[in-house]
């Protein structure tokens, strides 16, 4: 099969070749998918760069990754199911991340055929694209367990999404409207349209107005850019309200290449001992499986539209990751094999 393959850490275009290699071998628990579609996230970029450094201790080793196909998030259809696999069947159409650990390490999803575990995936809904379907995964996870942990949307609340036309910041933005909240989203001129279509109720331009200027208040501030300062944001927060932090670093632009956004997620973690408008901390790790069972309800009763925002062939990787760098993306870069 063709596949991406990264021998080292560093820039896309230095590490990055498409190659022959073997189909991968499944376990007893796994699937083989032949891809339809994969997408292009930050956390790809983190895990192709090496950067910050200490995610390559988290998530892979010091000079390479483990698995040297990129990719995490793909839709696709079964070639073929392991001895003790129930769930699904060749044939099936399905979605989600193509591994059950960490964010941060490469998964195989940038190949023609890629192993899976069943408790990573979910049926595609028929009326969904492959496209749409693998725009969702991997920020879905990291937007919804957010939201349904500490930070409970309710019907009623008045919520700030800062970074709203993103990947995970529009999966946030539909699944706020879904539980009934108001929505107010914050991003760059050029993404305007794209949070009213969504169903914004209140739409900010930052490059023209700070929300921190304004009188309202939110009981949920989700701040997916994550360039707010948690001691602007309490004074915004209602009594009950939540800042909750993604730690979205710009590419290596925003934090330093070594510990990158870590310092002040644990600066965060300490303060909510003592500080409400902080979540506390439950699980570190996400339910994939019901997370994954969650979008799929949510794509198949038409409460999250995926925005895809450009297509590239598995030979054009390099492309889909500066198109992602670049930050002019309107929805997700898809590559389709």
């Amino acid at each position: 099969m063709k596949a991406i393959i990264q021998k080292k850490y560093g820039s896309p275009d230095k590490v990055l070749a498409l190659q022959e290699m073997t189909q991968p071998t499944i376990g007893d628990n796994e699937v083989l998918v032949k891809v339809k579609a994969a997408s292009v996230h930050p956390d790809v970029w983190h895990v192709v760069t090496g950067r910050p450094f200490i995610l390559r201790l988290i998530g892979g080793t010091l000079f390479k990754p483990k698995n040297p196909v990129p990719g995490s998030d793909m839709a696709g259809i079964i070639d073929s199911v392991g001895k003790d696999v129930s769930q699904f069947k060749v044939g099936d159409e399905v979605f989600g991340e193509t591994h059950s650990g960490l964010q941060w390490q490469n998964a195989g999803a940038f190949a023609e055929y890629v192993a899976v575990p069943e408790n990573t995936l979910a049926l595609k809904p028929a009326e969904v694209t492959f496209e749409q379907a693998a725009a969702v995964p991997t920020s879905g996870i990291i937007a919804l367990f957010n939201l349904q942990n500490d930070s409970k949307i309710l019907p009623g609340h008045n919520v700030l999404i800062n970074g709203a036309a993103g990947g995970v910041g529009s999966i946030a933005l539909q699944f706020a409207k879904a539980h009934g909240a108001k929505v107010t989203a914050v991003d760059h001129t050029d993404k305007i349209n794209i949070l009213e279509t969504l169903g914004a109720d209140h739409v900010i331009d930052y490059t023209k107005e700070n929300f921190i200027d304004n009188t309202d208040k939110y009981d949920l501030i989700f701040d997916v850019a994550s360039n707010l300062s948690f001691s602007d944001c309490k004074r915004k927060l209602s009594p009950e309200g939540k800042y909750v932090l993604i730690g979205h670093d710009h590419y290596g632009k925003a934090t330093g290449p070594i510990l990158g956004s870590i310092p002040r997620f644990f600066k965060l973690i300490f303060l909510s001992m003592f500080v409400k408008q902080l979540p506390k901390e439950g699980s570190w790790a996400p339910d994939k499986k019901k997370i994954i069972a969650s979008l799929r309800e949510l794509l198949a009763n038409k409460k999250l539209t995926p925005i895809i925002d450009s297509r590239y062939p598995l030979s054009e990787v390099v492309n889909a990751m500066h198109r992602l760098e670049s930050g002019l993306a309107q929805g997700k870069v898809i590559i389709v094999p």
